[in-house]
Parts: C-alpha cells; sequence; structure tokens
C-alpha cells in the first residue's frame, strides 16, 4: 500500500485541532466543524480520523460532488481502494468534473496507476468533449 507518508502536526496545528474538538464535543451536529476537523486531521496525518469526520459529512449531504470526492481522497489514503473508486464514481455522477486534478491529486496516488480509476478518468474526459454535455 503506497499512502502518503504522515507528517508531524505543527504546534498550531495541534491547538487548532484541540480547540475544534473542544467545539465538536458541545456542538457536534455542525458540519463546518467535521469540515474543518477533517481538513485538519488529513494535512496533519491523522487519515483515520479525517476519514471519520468524511463520513459523517457524506451522511449529512449524500449526493453533493465535492463531499464524495473528499471521501473518496480519504478512502485512498487509509488505503481503501474499493471503497475509494466507489466514492469517485458517485462524485462524478453526482456532477464532479474535474479530471485533470483528480489525474495528479496526491492524495489518489494509490489509485493513479489502477486501470479502473484511468478509466474513470477517460470517461471524465469524453464526457467534457462530447456535444450533449454542453447543454
Amino acid at each position: 500500500m503506497d499512502k502518503p507518508a504522515p507528517r508531524k502536526a505543527r504546534r498550531q496545528e495541534n491547538v487548532e485541532i484541540a480547540f475544534l474538538e473542544a467545539i465538536h464535543k458541545r456542538c457536534h451536529h455542525n458540519r463546518r466543524v467535521w469540515e474543518a476537523l477533517g481538513d485538519l486531521y488529513t494535512r496533519t496525518g491523522r487519515f483515520e480520523e479525517g476519514l471519520a469526520m468524511d463520513l459523517r459529512i457524506a451522511t449529512a449531504c449524500p449526493g453533493d460532488p465535492m463531499v464524495l470526492y473528499n471521501l473518496g481522497c480519504s478512502y485512498a489514503l487509509t488505503g481503501r481502494t474499493e471503497e475509494s473508486l466507489e466514492a469517485l464514481a458517485l462524485a462524478v455522477k453526482a456532477g464532479y468534473a474535474d479530471a485533470d486534478w483528480m489525474g495528479r491529486d496526491r492524495d489518489l496516488k494509490l489509485l493513479h496507476a489502477d486501470p479502473r480509476f484511468r478509466a474513470l478518468l477517460r470517461q471524465m474526459r469524453a464526457h467534457r468533449r462530447s456535444p450533449a454535455s454542453d447543454k
């Protein structure tokens, strides 16, 4: 499994995480807190905790293309290839269309050589070029 090496959190990030975790305990239904915590967890290499936040957001916002894309990234960062591909396919179906970014996103490095991932990128690029997608 080729996961990015987690980096040690900087002092300021640790302070932010502690602050947001305290808010989360008091306001555990706040999506903005989930998003901020998920981002910080992921940036500091706490991928499993980032995935947990992304799963909460995906449950609260089913069908949101960016939420599904981020979920796919979290699955990839935790080595869950099948789940990542499934979430990314759902993101594309829901309207995510940035094939260029997806193809170079370091969070998805685990998938870059996977033929199913390459097929998804080809599908996205073909859809972008088709006249039907201009309507």
